[in-house]
């Protein structure tokens, strides 16, 4: 069943603000003062995986404006981490740039979370995505039942999308701390941290060879040049439906 991006946004603030996914299309678009907890801040939970941190994290600072209207687009309550991190920055990079974990935008990162989905197709939330056009996703229906509320993520390599087992918490403490050359091994090549570095949030790296194919295998040898993360969207969602189907 197709939704539409604001149900879905209403569903999925079900699933992270735990009522049954039934509830999601009876829920009233709440007020600004509804949203923003001051009693149970997620933020002072978030600020914590933050000072832990192993790798390198950056907090992209927020506009007020903005932040408010982001996150009466999510209508997702500021106690929870995805609501805490929406209201709170601007948006988050990790590791150099090479994680985006979206906000309410910056200059740094010009998407917000919820305008970032606009468009998008049904039944998951992005909320982060990588360099070389790796999407994570919370699922809200597209990746079965079972599995509501989870972390998936669309490998660039394989052109398909994988589950992690994680929650949206889980996955912020692993962008953090996790050991995140593990997860890319064989994905970077030497010098890729300046490389990166000098893009925005905004633009990736697309791959010739690419990535999927038996050619592209060796990052190191493969061209590279900078592209706009939309496109990387685009073009990696294409593939997948023309040699792996829908999912």
């Amino acid at each position: 069943m197709k939704r539409t991006i604001g149900t879905l946004c209403l569903l999925a603030a079900a699933v992270i603000n735990s009522p049954t996914p039934a509830h999601a299309q009876q829920m009233p678009m709440r007020s600004l003062a509804e949203l923003i907890n001051t009693q149970e801040p997620g933020w002072e939970l978030v600020s914590g995986w933050l000072k832990q941190a192993k790798n390198k994290v950056q907090v992209l600072p927020k506009s007020p404006m903005r932040a408010d209207s982001a996150l009466l687009a999510a209508q997702v309550t500021t106690r929870s981490p995805m609501g805490a991190v929406i209201y709170e920055t601007g948006g988050i990079l990790v590791d150099n740039g090479w994680l985006r974990i979206l906000g309410s935008g910056n200059q740094g990162l010009d998407r917000d979370l919820m305008s970032w989905n606009k468009h998008k197709q049904q039944g998951f939330l992005l909320v982060a995505d990588d360099v070389l056009g790796g999407f994570y996703a919370i699922n809200a229906g597209a990746f079965g039942l079972e599995s509501m509320g989870k972390i998936f993520y669309f490998a660039p390599e394989s052109l398909r999308w994988q589950a992690t087992g994680k929650t949206y918490s889980d996955f912020l403490v692993f962008c953090f701390s996790g050991n995140l050359s593990e997860f890319y091994h064989g994905l970077r090549w030497k010098g890729w941290e300046q490389e990166i570095s000098a893009l925005t949030g905004n633009q990736g790296i697309a791959c010739y060879p690419f990535l999927f194919t038996k050619e592209g295998k060796n990052i190191a040898k493969n061209r590279r040049g900078v592209v706009p993360m939309a496109e990387l969207w685009t073009f990696g969602q294409s593939m997948q439906q023309q040699l792996n189907g829908k999912h």
